[in-house]
């Protein structure tokens, strides 16, 4: 498997290559089996054990992981299947289509999605900055991050090296200290703004709201997707939170014209049902 890195030091061993101890369902977890199996398998992807392409272990090999029968793996397979994470192939067993589940509106990984598409996803970082609040334009600044030092990650997403979105995302500076380039891979499935967060800098959140807005470009915006200032784009926000409504991040995607993302059996329009800022 060729690894990408950006730094001189060997890379580390991928999460999906490191040995996993043999796993049995928690005894005091009230809930049905598959539900639990579901929730440990769910959580594995979401911590990139396996890759968008890549497919699950068998049926059996996960029944003996577990100290389950067949017939339980089956139904969390099946509800792996219904949140969007995996796909059923007659003969080939279940292959990862997504890290994130569709289901999570502007939480869905812009990354998965293409690269499920069969294309190839970018991310270019542009900036990492520290500002005050009160340096960075009212309309950008979420209420709850008003007086706060921000911090601010300026990334171009692409398609096949083409460049589809402009993407700030802000948090608190307190989350992100010692933020380097290095944390923005520009190239495969960690490239993902979701994965850099929770993995790197170790934030959670279990909610999100999105808004859309049609804005002129600014002058960045106009440059790096190679428009005229003041032209016509999408501005499409995500505000995440955690359980206590607290905001973890708050991103603002910017796109000129419509987006389709194709491959065999589906066609995404982000016309205002998708946020693909990640």
């Amino acid at each position: 498997m060729a690894i990408e890195t950006t730094s001189g030091k060997p890379p580390e061993t991928p999460v999906a290559d490191r040995p996993r101890e043999p796993t049995t369902t928690d005894p005091s977890d009230r809930s049905p089996k598959y539900e639990q199996i579901y929730r440990e398998i769910r959580e594995e992807l979401r911590a990139g054990y396996y890759t968008v392409g890549s497919r699950l272990p068998t049926e059996n090999q996960l029944a003996s992981r577990f100290g389950v029968s067949r017939d339980t793996i089956r139904r969390s397979l099946d509800r792996l299947v219904q949140s969007g994470f995996v796909q059923s192939r007659q003969g080939s067993g279940y292959q990862v289509m997504a890290l994130s589940p569709a289901t999570e509106t502007c939480l869905t990984s812009f990354t998965d999605i293409v690269l499920r598409s069969g294309r190839k996803p970018g991310a270019k970082l542009v900036s990492i900055q520290t500002l005050e609040s009160d340096e960075l334009p009212p309309a950008l600044v979420h209420p709850d991050l008003v007086g706060e030092k921000v911090g601010v990650i300026t990334r171009v997403r692409t398609i096949d090296d083409d460049p589809v979105l402009l993407v700030r995302t802000y948090m608190r500076a307190s989350d992100m200290q010692l933020a380097r380039p290095q944390d923005f891979p520009e190239m495969g499935p960690d490239q993902s703004i979701l994965r850099i967060l929770q993995r790197r800098f170790h934030m959670s959140w279990c909610s999100a709201k999105e808004t859309i807005l049609a804005v002129p470009a600014d002058e960045e915006a106009a440059r790096e997707l190679d428009i005229d200032v003041g032209s016509p784009v999408l501005l499409q926000s995500c505000t995440a939170a955690d359980e206590a409504g607290r905001v973890v991040f708050h991103e603002v995607a910017i796109r000129h014209g419509a987006l389709a993302i194709e491959h065999p059996s589906l066609v995404s329009e982000t016309e205002d049902t998708l946020s693909p800022a990640r």
